[in-house]
């Protein structure tokens, strides 16, 4: 084995996937620029930073569970001249997180809500923070699940665990005129007490609820 085969092999071993792989292109770049020894590790590490850094974020991104992939950018500020863009990049600084506020998108079908919520779940997800998109169905019957089985406080304490929980198409989630909330309404308080600053719904008014 030479040299070059046994350094990338070690370099493997010690998972520095991305170390190994240009290692000896960059070795003979630094040659030609009569790069320092020092400079010349550091760019191996920054490469290899950044390449871990790339896999942290596509994990997190494929474990949130987007239905596609959104961004703000791609968002059509014009078909909706009533949002603020500069308030929606405000949210993509995800400063609510740190002040412990909550998010609703509330709006008729087609303004966007969905997109929004992707976007903004995309941008938690690129902060490296742990995030599930789920659709407000899909949820429930999982909870109802859970607990059909008693493992409705294992369930509770793994979505508990998230930094972000996207719920989407919320849209029985009003108290019941008539004194007996919704499945969904349940839910949601069930929920709330584990999401003080992390829950994120998006719904849309029906019923002649326009909040």
């Amino acid at each position: 084995m030479s040299e070059i085969e046994r350094l990338r092999s070690q370099l493997k071993r010690l998972s520095l996937h991305m170390m190994a792989q240009i290692f000896e292109e960059e070795a003979l770049k630094a040659s030609k620029s009569e790069m320092s020894y020092t400079a010349f590790l550091a760019r191996l590490v920054d490469e290899e930073v950044a390449a871990k850094i790339d896999r942290s974020v596509s994990a997190r991104i494929a474990k949130a569970r987007l239905p596609v992939l959104r961004t703000l950018e791609e968002f059509d500020f014009a078909f909706q001249p009533s949002l603020a863009p500069a308030r929606l990049r405000e949210l993509a600084e995800l400063g609510f997180l740190e002040r412990a506020e909550n998010i609703l998108f509330v709006g008729r079908p087609g303004v966007g809500k969905t997109h929004l919520s992707i976007a903004l779940a995309l941008r938690a997800c690129q902060a490296r923070k742990r995030v599930l998109f789920v659709q407000a169905m899909d949820l429930l019957e999982s909870l109802l699940a859970a607990d059909a089985t008693r493992g409705l406080g294992k369930l509770i304490e793994t979505l508990g665990r998230l930094d972000l929980l996207v719920v989407d198409e919320c849209h029985n989630l009003m108290p019941s005129p008539f004194g007996e909330d919704s499945d969904l309404c349940r839910m949601v308080r069930l929920l709330a007490p584990r999401f003080e600053h992390r829950l994120f719904l998006s719904a849309t008014p029906h019923n002649g609820h326009t909040r």
